[in-house]
């Protein structure tokens, strides 16, 4: 009898994650559902009184539960044999919002836009210019107008 519970508490405790998997993860659950009604369907069918083997080869429907029943057990198993999907921080978020609202807020303010550029470049150099040449109006028509 003390075998007994000793085996049947080592079952318990190597299903354990198994279990937790189960409870946590929602597309799990949701292929273990589809693969047993798809599974009570094909068996519903396969029970109405005609041979199996007839059915299974003509029976077009059948064939699709059969395989959307082995398609969400494939799906279920392979879940369960991968890690748990880890949530990602949501840093990477808060910095993409971030800058889109640093760049949203450059582009509306024109005063934040000079005093990014000045802290970045400096002080912007205010100067005037003034041309040492002086352009004559008439001779720079004449001199346009010819050909050679």
């Amino acid at each position: 009898m003390a075998q007994a519970k000793k085996k049947a508490k080592k079952a318990a405790g190597s299903a354990r994650p198994y279990v937790q998997r189960i409870a946590q993860d929602e597309d799990l659950r949701d292929n273990i559902l589809q693969a047993y009604e798809s599974a009570r369907k094909a068996y519903n069918r396969l029970s109405n009184g005609k041979s199996p083997s007839k059915q299974i080869f003509d029976d077009k429907k059948l064939q699709k539960e059969i395989k959307n029943a082995a398609g969400s057990i494939k799906d279920a198993s392979v879940a369960l044999r991968e890690p748990p999907k880890k949530r990602r921080g949501g840093f990477g978020k808060v910095l993409l919002v971030g800058i889109a609202g640093a760049g949203v807020a450059l582009a509306v303010s024109e005063g934040l836009r000079k005093k990014v550029l000045d802290t970045l470049f400096g002080a912007e150099e205010e100067f005037e210019y003034s041309s040492t040449t002086t352009a004559n109006a008439q001779s720079t028509g004449a001199t346009a107008g010819t050909t050679t």
